[in-house]
């Protein structure tokens, strides 16, 4: 049975960071394109930062520059580090893991993120 675990959201002010982390079981990880999405309330979730089997990365636009992933798969671990946050990244973040880009076949539970002074 898949399982994503994420951790490190949280409140924090403007400028401030972030970090999430995703731990994964039950699946071969390093086989996955890890991807962080998120979804703030009325808005459909979207995809921010990605990080392919080869170690190829996506980021959007408006992430880029700020946020940084990285895989380990020593630890079937994904990360986020989230640099210079507004408050417009505030929403719930979702860790997704699929065999493409941006169609995680794998969910976790997300974690929520709040940037407010």
């Amino acid at each position: 049975q898949v399982q994503l675990v994420e951790s490190g959201g949280g409140l924090v002010q403007p400028g401030g960071s972030l970090t999430l982390s995703c731990v994964a079981s039950g699946m071969i990880f390093s086989r996955y394109v890890m991807g962080w999405y998120r979804q703030a309330p009325g808005k459909q979730r979207e995809l921010v930062a990605g990080v392919h089997s080869d170690g190829a990365t996506f980021y959007e636009q408006s992430v880029k520059d700020r946020w940084t992933i990285s895989r380990e798969n020593t630890k079937n671990t994904v990360s986020l580090q989230m640099d210079s946050l507004q408050p417009e990244d505030t929403a719930d973040y979702y860790c997704g893991a699929g065999l493409d880009w941006g169609s995680p076949a794998y969910w976790g539970q997300g974690t929520q993120v709040t940037v407010s002074s």
